[in-house]
């Protein structure tokens, strides 16, 4: 959350006391210099309510924030309830160590009520969660009558695929990733990895790679050292989780891990909301395949071999009907190439690791302020961040054609 919030903080330095963004050159529209027309954004006269989700208290309402803030619109954010303390201790901290106007930041942390039936065509929602809950904000009649706009970042059952040949950095990389993604935060990330492409020559050597490195993790009360799993944000999470992946097991089968009986250190499994990693393995998957369409919110992955080709692997890809994310690990430069070409579409974000960048990638599953997060279909068709872009959702552009010198007088320019 501070890291997203210093990075926007230094594109407020660089923007100044600017009261509109440009976009793009002025545009000669007819014969002469002076007959000009360019394009500015300038900030919406509303508020911006952002809806968070549990699983990030803390960056998802900052994110949201710094945008909106640095755009020139007023903030009300409403985090979820099960992480609504959270959030609030994190919206304080930064309420007492910044000079932030009086009314640019709200927190609603009790029932909003009618709240958004109120909202005007110069206001913005922007919503993190359930496409379920989604569905409901976007179908809302007040606002597409007043054709109020709507950001959504939803579900999203991102894929890393492992290239045929990959080196050993690249290799390592993607082992690292998967086995990240599935501990870190208990795998409750938007962006952690749910469907792990491998060439079938690969799968076997995969398989043991990640059992090893699950095999060594601990699970229990994150207070201890040395502990990297620690319990679901709430008894309900791990109930729907639990549900998922019963119906996952439906049509693949366990390759490591196990449901119940596992060890915890200094937890009680009857008093947390523990799921243990779990690496589940499916022989095919066609586009209708469980492993598509259903996510576990939790530590939990799963094995698709495919046949090294870029045909099946973007198939297997798309078959999510959209993602936030998708990465790729390997060396050989010609298939990356034409794979990438295939993911494009139907992602907000590709993430290319290749041997001589293997050391230094974050991975997946970080999200970097100075790129788009968001992604097309059912990761909700919505962007946020991405520096100077993520603003736009705030902002009105608008055409203004005339006298050129004029005009760039008028606007300050």
């Amino acid at each position: 959350a501070s890291g997203t919030l210093m990075a926007y903080a230094e594109l407020g330095k660089e923007l100044g006391d600017r009261r509109l963004l440009e976009d793009g050159e002025p545009i000669d529209i007819g014969t002469g210099s002076r007959l000009q027309g360019r394009h500015v954004r300038i900030p919406l006269r509303g508020v911006a309510v952002h809806i968070g989700a549990f699983n990030f208290p803390a960056w998802g309402w900052a994110e949201k924030a710094a945008c909106a803030l640095l755009a020139g619109m007023p903030v009300l954010t409403k985090p979820a309830t099960a992480t609504g303390l959270a959030a609030y201790k994190s919206f304080k901290a930064v309420i007492d160590a910044a000079d932030v106007p009086a009314g640019a930041l709200s927190l609603l942390c009790g029932n909003p009520g009618d709240l958004l039936s109120h909202l005007t065509w110069s206001d913005v929602v922007a919503f993190t969660g359930s496409s379920h809950t989604a569905r409901g904000i976007r179908g809302m009649e007040n606002l597409l009558d007043r054709g109020v706009r709507v950001n959504v970042e939803a579900d999203s059952l991102n894929a890393a695929i492992l290239l045929a040949g990959a080196k050993d950095a690249a290799y390592d990389a993607f082992i690292r990733d998967v086995h990240r993604d599935m501990t870190q935060k208990a795998g409750q990330k938007c962006t952690a990895i749910r469907r792990i492409l491998v060439p079938q020559d690969d799968l076997e050597r995969v398989r043991e790679a990640l059992s090893e490195r699950l095999s060594e993790t601990r699970v229990g009360d994150p207070s201890i050292e040395g502990v990297r799993v620690g319990p679901l944000a709430t008894k309900r999470q791990q109930v729907d989780v639990r549900a998922a992946i019963g119906k996952l097991l439906e049509a693949s089968k366990i390759a490591w891990g196990k449901l119940d009986g596992f060890h915890l250190e200094g937890a009680d499994a009857a008093k947390g909301a523990f799921v243990a990693p779990l690496l589940l393995e499916v022989e095919h998957a066609g586009p209708e395949h469980p492993v598509h369409h259903i996510e576990a919110f939790g530590p939990v992955a799963t094995l698709i071999p495919y046949d090294g080709s870029v045909g099946q692997a973007s198939a297997l890809v798309r078959s999510a009907f959209g993602s936030l994310v998708t990465s790729v690990y390997g060396d050989d430069r010609e298939l990356t190439g034409e794979l990438l070409q295939e993911l494009l579409p139907f992602n907000g974000r590709v993430v290319v690791t290749d041997s001589k960048v293997a050391d230094r990638a974050p991975g997946p599953g970080t999200v970097m302020p100075q790129l788009l997060h968001g992604g097309p279909g059912r990761a909700g068709g919505g962007e946020e961040l991405g520096g100077l872009r993520g603003l736009g959702l705030y902002q009105q552009r608008t055409a203004v054609q005339g006298n050129g010198p004029l005009i760039a007088r008028y606007l300050g320019g």
